[in-house]
């Protein structure tokens, strides 16, 4: 992976690129940001110019051994951690580098662009929940101690390091602090909130942002996949994230079927209809984690835009049609009184979807609260 194979994120780059030639690389970094900015890609990128033989101000050069390398995600110098669990495949003791070759496989053909779901979907993990669990951290010391093969750098890559199970954080704090020399490692994130401070103490943050609408339609559009006009379309709901995006153009997937499923709650809540509560209850339960998951995001965004449009700020809604005009007439219910409330109510769902909370009753509890705040007036 070259500098020149990620979607915007320019700044970055530069930045990157300039702790390797003034010899400042941190030994411990945190690379956060939105799903579908690009940090996978960035980290891969970054380490392949590290390790370059021939590298210029602007990239690595792509031919010498240790690109060549790098470019297959075959280097000896280069590992990863990620979460995993039991699958039909490895029925005990998963650890990542049992599910190596399906990790380069989907790393290599969406170019590092893939989220959670889909490496879940790509080990069959079905309705699971993966973990950095504490044999992973273990091989974390055991790899490192060894010299490197071949590379100035060894680069340690661990993917969603929000997952690492509080029990196996011990173990990965001690080498974090003081590592051997010439490691690098490479956290990537999407929540920091759920990371152990003791973690997020120990590295450089490399803060990203969702990708701007004009990079996701250029890249939609680069390959002749789809028109301009599709294009923009699909950049104006993707909000930055271009794994939304791919996935919008290839399946056709959106936020539409969150949209009615949050439409009907929200008419339900304001009704206080206890026989809806139970059939979207049942409904909510059947999505999964993942989606339920995706499905609190997407309350946390909609009731952000009702907030929005009172505010006069409409023209920063990325919403159309239905779901524009719903925002609209549901706008005057979200205020400064009760917005607070909902967020926390949302993230505190999240937290428990995340933890194996069982949906069903973290979603009529949800609902009795929303009733609830729904009928409060601005203060």
């Amino acid at each position: 992976m070259k500098f020149s194979d990620i979607h915007g994120q320019n700044e970055l780059k530069e930045r990157l690129r300039k702790t390797v030639l003034d010899n400042r690389v941190s030994h411990a970094q945190l690379f956060l940001g939105p799903e579908g900015c690009g940090k996978l890609p960035m980290a891969l990128a970054y380490a392949q110019y590290i390790n370059c033989t021939n590298r210029t101000h602007d990239d690595s050069c792509g031919i010498c051994h240790s690109c060549v390398k790098y470019a297959k995600l075959a280097h000896p110098d280069l590992h990863f951690i990620y979460p995993v669990a039991t699958t039909k495949e490895i029925t005990k003791d998963p650890v990542s580098r049992l599910f190596i070759q399906h990790w380069r496989s989907l790393a290599l053909t969406s170019g590092g662009y893939f989220s959670l779901k889909d490496w879940y979907q790509k080990i069959g993990l079905e309705n699971k929940q993966g973990i950095i669990n504490t044999d992973d951290c273990n091989e974390i010391v055991r790899t490192l101690s060894y010299k490197s093969y071949e590379s100035e750098y060894k680069v340690m890559i661990i993917w969603m390091i929000e997952k690492l199970f509080h029990a196996a954080a011990p173990k990965l704090l001690k080498i974090l602090e003081e590592p051997p020399d010439k490691t690098l490692f490479l956290l990537i994130s999407e929540q920091s909130d759920l990371i152990l401070p003791t973690i997020l103490s120990r590295t450089q943050l490399v803060k990203f942002l969702p990708l701007p609408d004009r990079i996701i339609a250029d890249t939609l559009t680069a390959g002749g996949e789809c028109t301009r006009e599709e294009a923009n379309r699909i950049m104006y709901m993707s909000n930055g994230n271009l794994i939304a995006a791919r996935r919008m153009l290839e399946t056709g997937e959106s936020d539409l079927s969150d949209f009615e499923l949050f439409r009907t709650w929200m008419r339900a809540c304001y009704r206080k209809d206890a026989s809806a509560f139970l059939k979207l209850t049942t409904d909510f339960q059947s999505l999964g984690r993942e989606n339920q998951k995706k499905f609190i995001i997407y309350a946390l965004k909609a009731t952000r835009y009702c907030l929005m449009y009172q505010y006069g700020h409409d023209s920063e809604i990325k919403a159309e049609g239905e779901e524009l005009k719903f925002i609209r007439d549901f706008s005057p219910f979200i205020n400064q009184t009760n917005i607070g409330l909902l967020n926390e109510a949302f993230n505190t769902a999240h937290y428990h979807i995340e933890r194996n909370g069982a949906g069903n009753i973290i979603f009529l509890d949800l609902s009795l609260n929303v009733m609830k705040w729904l009928a409060r007036k601005q203060a």
